[in-house]
Order: C-alpha cells, then structure tokens, then sequence
C-alpha cells in the first residue's frame, strides 16, 4: 500500500502587503522623528539649519544682491523682526546648502504630521513602488521633493521660514499614481508572487499608463483629484489650529511635487524601460 503524500501547503501571505520600500522609508521618517526627541533645543535648530529647506538660499546664487536687500530691510513690527531673526538664523549664517533640496523631506513638524504623510505614501506610493520599483521610486521620491522646494521657491522667493515634510514627495507618487491605478483590468497587488523564485519572470506585464491628455478626461482621475485638492485644502487649513505642524502648510511645494510626478510619470516606469 503506497502512502499518501502529504498535502501541499499553500504559501504563506505577509501580513503586510506593502512594498519593502515603502515599509523603510516611513520607518527611516519615524527614525528621524524619535531622534529628534533626544536632542536638545538648540541641537534641534541646528538640525533644522542644516536639513530644512530654506527658499532664499536659492537667491544667494541666482540674485544675492537683491537677496542682499531683502535682509537688510529693517523690521517695523513683530512679523517683521522674526523674519529677519529667521533670515539671520537660517540664511546669513546656513549657507546654500544644496542638499536641503531632497533632506527637508525627512523632517517633519511632529508624529502627526508625520502619520498623515506615511498614511498617504502607503495608500499611493505602495502601487508606484511595485510598478516602478524600489530603486526608481525613491528616485521618483527625489525628483518631487526636488521640484516641490523649487516650487516654492518660485511662489515665495525670499522666504526664510524653513519648510520640512515629505508631502511633496508624497504627492509625487500621487501624482504618478493616476497616471495608471485608474486604467480598467490594472491589477495594483504585488506583480511577482510572494513565492516566486529571485529572478523569475514577470508573471504579467502592467497596463499602459493613460496618456496625459486622457489623464484629466477620465471622470475618475478628475473626481479623485477634486477630492484629494479638498482634503489638502481642508488639512493646509486646520493642520496649524489642531497642531498637527506648528507651521503653515507650503501648498506649493506639494503642487511642485505632484506636477513632478505626474509630467515625468515615464522616466520612471519599469514598463517602459523593459520595452525599450
């Protein structure tokens, strides 16, 4: 009597199905976050000069005179006197500080700031980061937190006051995101199996992205849109008051952002690098 053969147990599912990415970059936020904690005050300022992103650094390379002027302008009431404080802090002594074009992204204005920004990169970078990669989405990540601090500095050009989070970044995979998530039989879970083999093949290739005329055509990207300009406005409103930062949300930087990721959707995508 031949015995039976054991039963074939099917492979376990993880109990997050989230991209490992994904998973770091909010764990690499929080980090930041709780190391913020331990330092002091002024240990924490200057963490901040050194890793926000400051609008008129720009100006010390593009126009440093009329940047010039703008600091010596002498404050005439209490707004006026904490600029030019933020000014003296931030940019007489910062420096340009190049590398504050991508560092701002890591720093943010407290837990809850920071919840609301892993709470959307999870929703919307999970799908980008599987499409796209690990690689090219945290190159997409830069290249939107890049294009939101120019966005800024552009809509505010000799701002001092620093600007921190990763909504621009955030908004960069949103904007990446409708490009594809809304595309009829597109399949947003893990394109390889849990179980597969390192190296295995694609088991299926994703959808095109929508054009970007089509883009704003499809009733489901402008309804989704509307919605998510409304929860922004309605955040940017009421994220001071309830404290959830202790500064003004910038509404540039994260159009900068989602412009970035939308119009440069194709640098990136996986797809269209396989089929080149």
């Amino acid at each position: 009597m031949t015995r039976p053969s054991a039963p074939r147990t099917a492979p376990r599912a993880p109990i997050f199905n989230v991209p490992g990415v994904i998973l770091v970059s909010v764990g690499v936020l929080a980090a930041v976050q709780v190391l913020r904690l331990l330092l002091t005050p002024e240990a924490d300022w200057s963490l901040v000069r050194e890793f926000a992103f400051v609008p008129a650094r720009i100006w010390l390379v593009l126009d440093p005179h009329a940047l010039a002027a703008q600091l010596a302008m002498p404050p005439h009431d209490d707004a006026a006197l904490q600029r030019a404080e933020l000014a003296e802090f931030f940019v007489a002594h910062g420096g340009l500080k190049p590398w504050t074009l991508l560092t701002y992204a890591l720093l943010h204005g407290g837990f809850a700031h920071l919840g609301m920004n892993a709470l959307w990169l999870v929703a919307f970078g999970a799908p980008v980061a599987r499409r796209f990669g690990p690689w090219r989405f945290l190159a997409l990540l830069a290249v939107a937190s890049a294009a939101g601090a120019i966005a800024q500095t552009v809509a505010v050009p000799f701002g001092v006051v620093p600007i921190i989070g990763a909504s621009a970044a955030v908004s960069g995979a949103v904007g990446a995101a409708i490009r594809f998530v809304f595309q009829p039989g597109e399949n947003l879970g893990p394109i390889r199996a849990p179980d597969a083999e390192p190296g295995a093949p694609l088991p299926r290739s994703p959808a095109p992205p929508l054009p970007l005329v089509a883009t704003f055509g499809n009733r489901q990207v402008v309804t989704f849109l509307v919605v998510w300009f409304v929860v922004n406005f309605l955040f940017g409103i009421l994220a001071e008051p309830l404290h959830v930062t202790d500064q003004a949300i910038a509404w540039e930087a994260h159009i900068g952002g989602f412009l970035a990721g939308l119009l440069l959707f194709q640098l990136f995508d996986r797809r269209l690098a396989s089929d080149g």
